[in-house]
């Protein structure tokens, strides 16, 4: 039955995007992937793995109309790192308007945790936005998944600095964390199992560290010694007050996913933060191809 099925994987050269492709690999899914390069050298080597890859811009309807044509799913997610908050808003309701419109049958959209929470965090709350337009469609079928923060951020330029993991948090304060391959399982099992998660909005993490300790994991990973400084809460402010609101969040409120209720009902162990720093930080400083990229 699903052989029939095409999926549209929306920033399918991305992290989530990516991870989806990647655990959709084999079941049995036509894969479409949406990327504004398909020459790049990430586009080949998915259309190596069995991706059809079509050029489509999320600020461009008539691209998204070509991509869509004939598809039974869609996998939807945005990057205000790069949009901006407004205009990734307009691109998550553009993308879920247009492909209701095409006659799409199962819609998934990722999130972010506590979408729901009315956080004040700008780059949060569109997000909820975004989840209502999806709800409001009336889709047959539709799963929200809500990922908190990546593991991949600890080993991203702005996080890890020489020997410094740094960040406006306090050293004991605690976040909870996803690996980004974690992501990639949900959003397949979102697509395998649509009629029985229809209509589920689920916030996901598979573990919860403080920056200290995540410095002390990535001590013993790299074979050299990191230390957690914690960055003036001000010096994020002068970069992006948006980041500043959503760091003081991390600290005064916090992501609350049932991290055992999750493993317990999907049946799965879901990623611990050494586990992830095993697979994907190197010694040699470099992280792995797929770490690389800006916050959730």
């Amino acid at each position: 039955m699903t052989s029939n099925r095409t999926i549209l994987i929306a920033g399918v050269t991305g992290k989530q995007g990516g991870a989806v492709a990647r655990a959709l690999e084999g079941a049995g899914f036509n894969l479409r992937g949406l990327t504004r390069k398909p020459d790049s050298e990430p586009a080949a080597a998915l259309t190596h793995q069995g991706v059809a890859i079509v050029k489509g811009d999320l600020d461009d309807e008539a691209s998204l109309r070509r991509a869509l044509a004939g598809a039974w799913g869609v996998f939807g997610v945005q990057n205000s790192g790069e949009a901006g908050v407004e205009r990734e808003e307009a691109q998550g309701k553009r993308l879920a308007t247009l492909a209701r419109e095409a006659g799409v049958e199962h819609y998934v959209y990722t999130s972010v945790g506590s979408a729901h929470k009315q956080t004040g965090v700008p780059h949060f709350d569109n997000k909820w936005r975004i989840e209502e337009t999806v709800r409001g469609l009336g889709f047959p079928s539709h799963v929200i998944l809500r990922p908190v923060f990546f593991m991949e951020n600890l080993l991203a330029p702005f996080s890890l600095q020489g020997s410094t993991l740094a960040w406006a948090l306090g050293a004991t304060t605690k976040l909870q964390m996803i690996a980004v391959d974690d992501i990639g399982w949900f959003g397949a099992r979102a697509f395998t199992d649509a009629a029985a998660l229809n209509g589920r909005e689920i916030d996901l993490a598979g573990d919860v560290r403080s920056m200290a300790e995540s410095a002390e994991i990535l001590t013993e990973t790299l074979g050299r010694p990191i230390t957690f400084a914690r960055t003036p809460i001000e010096q994020v402010r002068q970069y992006s007050t948006e980041m500043g609101l959503m760091l003081e969040w991390f600290e005064n409120v916090g992501y609350s996913a049932d991290i055992t209720g999750l493993e317990r009902e999907f049946g799965r162990p879901l990623t611990k933060l050494p586990d992830w720093a095993r697979l994907n930080a190197r010694p040699d400083g470099l992280g792995n191809e797929r770490t690389q990229g800006g916050i959730a």
